[in-house]
């Protein structure tokens, strides 16, 4: 079943003081299965985080449509549009985006504050949520007394904790060491597999290794896809490392 779907999305930037124009996206179509995990990949400028801004609402096409479960984006009305995010969609970033003054646990719950959830079923949906991510241990800490990849874990958990339609992560192991990062990735990797959609921009083939399928863009539109099949992560890793170098090669040709 098609979870979502992109269809002919263009996105240009006016410049403030004068009539120039970027566009970011040209003409972009794809979908995604419920339950498949995703990578976004291109080099720096390639439209992957104006893509993903889009459809997760936080900037509006120019041109084009996002569809999740079949319904238009862009019919979500200005003041419901928040509770569609908090209530909808899930939130992983490079630099976890914590409240320093908040414990881990409060952090977690957050959304579900938001929301007015009940205070047992809160309680409920915690601790399965934090036994999984190997972090119930540190609940009652505050951010800056763990690590980079419990932060990272944290930030999972309060993407989790609302259980949304899709998870969009946004270069989420890119403040990680390699050992973080992995750990991470296997997280992903796991709830993916008990059917979470996950949709990641990453500049990383290791990261990417651990999806389904790649997408590349390039100048604003997607050029090519893969699919991982039966390979093994390595497998997988060094196709997409060849795929970026022919998307490269490309570019240079192109100047």
């Amino acid at each position: 079943m098609t979870l979502l779907k992109i269809k002919n999305l263009k996105k240009v930037y006016t410049a403030r003081f004068s009539n120039q124009k970027t566009e970011a996206l040209k003409s972009v179509n794809f979908s995604v299965k419920e339950g498949e995990f995703v990578s976004i990949m291109g080099e720096s400028g390639s439209g992957k985080t104006t893509l993903l801004n889009i459809i997760s609402t936080l900037d509006d096409a120019t041109g084009g449509e996002v569809y999740l479960d079949g319904n238009p984006l862009s019919a979500i009305k200005d003041k419901e549009i928040s509770a569609f995010r908090r209530n909808t969609l899930g939130f992983v970033f490079q630099d976890f985006n914590l409240l320093d003054n908040f414990t881990i646990k409060d952090n977690i719950l957050l959304p579900l504050v938001l929301s007015r959830t009940p205070v047992d079923e809160m309680e409920r949906r915690l601790m399965p949520i934090v036994k999984k991510l190997g972090i119930e241990t540190h609940i009652k800490k505050f951010p800056y007394e763990v690590s980079g990849g419990q932060k990272q874990r944290v930030a999972v958990a309060r993407a989790l904790i609302t259980q949304p339609k899709i998870i969009l992560a946004d270069e989420p192991t890119g403040a990680l060491d390699s050992k973080a990062s992995q750990n991470l990735m296997e997280i992903l990797k796991g709830i993916s597999e008990i059917g979470q959609t996950i949709l990641m921009v990453t500049h990383s083939t290791r990261a990417a290794s651990y999806s389904n399928r790649v997408l590349f863009i390039q100048d604003g539109a997607v050029y090519h896809e893969i699919y991982r099949g039966d390979q093994t992560a390595e497998e997988f890793m060094d196709r997409i490392s060849q795929s970026l170098k022919v998307l490269s090669d490309r570019g240079e040709k192109d100047e």
